[in-house]
């Protein structure tokens, strides 16, 4: 007896990169939408390291697979047979004194060797994630300026300039331009999210950077307030996201039949002293300093989601819900007291 075909086949993801801060909850999230999802994973053997993707298998039909970036044909597999292509995966290495060799050329080969794969398993649409690292930085005169999809970061400027953490906003804008030329000379309808600093509670086994880097001026961590001062001086503005907007931004844009090109996913832009204010008066008990003395007390650019609004999406949550939501989930991992 023939086998009957059900009516309604799953729709099929794949998440390069799965077992990151905004990699799991997208999986989380495709999974609730009914969504059969392929993940993959640096090292599949390392329970410990995938123990949160290894708990979303109860939501529905998740397989997880091995991929190295840097492996021509890892990714074959994985993405046989998928409609949608999330690639979120990507070489970070801050310590690294050989940028070049450690994040910039593994980021380019990475997306490249994902769009092959895509291209020969001929996937409908390709969503890529890059960063408004790749947007915000070049030598820019003035303030009060508008930075939106158009806006590319100087390369040649961050290689001449060489602030100390160049090698990451270089590696993301050259690997988002080899992958718009891969999928223009291939024919891959490839779309770009854009997210501003990624916070809110997380189901990964340990705090993600930006998660700490978010929430410095209210941990006190020295450290990571001056690179956050860093990042406003070299960006012109700390500007934050949720995690769950980033997450859904994905899902709409992928889904959207209109949607194309570059897509910046922004919910509040504002500057390491405005934050500090609005800290110190939303959570007085945790004293955060307002002295910034000659630090530049505005930001000099807002980046606009204003394309991805107009495509029809809104953001789920303003600043105080995504630091309410942080600082709660940094209490129930123990990083915050009361």
């Amino acid at each position: 007896m023939a086998s009957i075909k059900p009516i309604y086949e799953k729709k099929k993801a794949c998440v390069i990169g799965g077992t990151g801060f905004v990699a799991s909850l997208l999986i989380k999230q495709l999974l609730e939408k009914g969504y059969a999802v392929n993940t993959t994973v640096r090292d599949p053997d390392n329970h410990k390291k995938i123990s949160h993707l290894l708990a979303l298998q109860s939501l529905g039909e998740l397989n997880i697979f091995g991929g190295e970036l840097t492996v021509e044909n890892d990714f074959d597999t994985p993405i046989a047979g998928s409609d949608l292509v999330f690639q979120l995966a990507t070489p970070v290495n801050f310590a690294s004194e050989d940028r070049e060799n450690d994040m910039i050329k593994p980021a380019i080969k990475g997306v490249l060797n994902v769009l092959k794969s895509c291209a020969r398993a001929k996937v409908k649409r390709v969503i890529l994630t890059s960063s408004a690292a790749s947007v915000t930085i070049s030598e820019l005169k003035g303030t009060d300026l508008v930075m939106d999809e158009s806006n590319w970061t100087d390369v040649e400027f961050l290689s001449n300039a060489k602030p100390p953490t160049w090698g990451y906003p270089a590696s993301k804008t050259l690997a988002e331009k080899a992958a718009w030329k891969f999928a223009e000379e291939n024919h891959i309808d490839l779309i770009t999210v854009i997210p501003s600093l990624i916070t809110g509670p997380s189901l990964t086994p340990d705090i993600p950077s930006s998660v700490g880097l978010a929430t410095s001026l209210i941990t006190g961590n020295d450290f990571l307030i001056n690179a956050m001062k860093g990042m406003q001086l070299l960006s012109g503005s700390i500007s934050i996201t949720h995690v769950e907007d980033v997450c859904r931004a994905h899902i709409f844009v992928a889904e959207k039949q209109s949607a194309s090109g570059r897509y910046i996913c922004c919910a509040h832009n504002t500057s390491v002293p405005e934050l500090a204010k609005f800290l110190n008066k939303r959570y007085p008990q945790y004293k955060v300093s307002t002295e910034f003395n000659d630090f530049p007390a505005k930001a000099k650019l807002i980046i606009s989601p204003e394309k991805l609004i107009k495509e029809g999406f809104s953001f789920k949550y303003g600043v105080e819900e995504i630091f309410d939501q942080t600082l709660e989930y940094l209490k129930t991992k123990g990083a915050l007291k009361n």
